[in-house]
């Protein structure tokens, strides 16, 4: 669900090279069953594919820090230490952390994207303290190898400050971040906006089941995404896993 025509067109073609179409021509596809100037009508005996199109975003400043999202002064590791290597995606097991807060309850979720392949795990939390969130974190890549977990990128957000466990606990260095700069984490900003898609602003995630996230998480990690060749997250990082044995 939520497939854009070129993901659509980039798959096929990955996995039926010799049946290959344009995304144009799928969009084409869609709007010829619309009546032209007709305020959006469907012609009769059609269904509407429309509404199974992905949103287009609105167009987005560079922002930083949530609003009413209180910082600390971090004293750990300044993204500006951090290799040039994990900024160009060619190692696996450097991770971005982030949060996706509700305003109607003080639960929410954490999100870890793994930046080489986009792989990501969704975890529902019962508010945004620092125990709820390193809790999280550990849980979810302790499960991993240490060569699957080297790094973790996050902000200065207060639910960070349980940092030092996070280090202790998977060996795995912690950066930071510069304030109002959420931007240094592009893997996270692009996968919250994915989530956004079916959990949309306003969603109370205390009424939002488990099976709901994991479904979700399902549904990222097998979406065919464009700076992976048309493959999934999934099967990237299980092909970068094999390659690290």
């Amino acid at each position: 669900a939520g497939l854009s025509p070129e993901q659509i067109a980039g798959r096929l073609h990955l996995e039926y090279p010799s049946e290959s179409i344009s995304h144009e021509a799928i969009y084409q596809y869609i709007y010829s069953q619309v009546y032209r100037g007709g305020h959006g009508y469907m012609k009769p005996g059609y269904h509407d594919l429309r509404q199974y199109l992905k949103r287009r975003h609105r167009r987005r400043t560079k922002k930083g820090m949530r609003k009413g999202q209180r910082i600390f002064s971090a004293k750990g590791i300044s993204i500006d230490m951090r290799p040039e290597h994990i900024e160009q995606r060619k190692e696996i097991g450097h991770w971005e952390g982030d949060s996706v807060v509700s305003r109607k309850s003080k639960v929410g979720l954490n999100t870890l994207v793994e930046r080489k392949t986009g792989l990501v795990f969704i975890s529902k939390i019962k508010n945004g303290t620092s125990h709820e969130t390193t809790s999280a974190v550990v849980h979810r890549l302790n499960i991993l190898p240490c060569k699957l977990r080297r790094t973790l990128t996050v902000d200065n957000g207060s639910e960070n400050a349980g940092y030092k466990e996070i280090t202790d606990t998977l060996n795995a260095v912690v950066y930071f971040a510069h304030p109002y700069s959420s931007w240094e984490r592009g893997s996270n900003e692009n996968t919250n906006g994915l989530i956004r898609w079916y959990f949309p602003k306003g969603t109370d995630f205390a009424n939002v089941t488990d099976e709901q996230i994991t479904m979700v998480e399902y549904m990222l990690n097998n979406r065919p995404r464009k700076r992976l060749g048309w493959k999934t997250p999934l099967e990237v990082f299980n092909e970068s896993v094999a390659l690290t044995d």
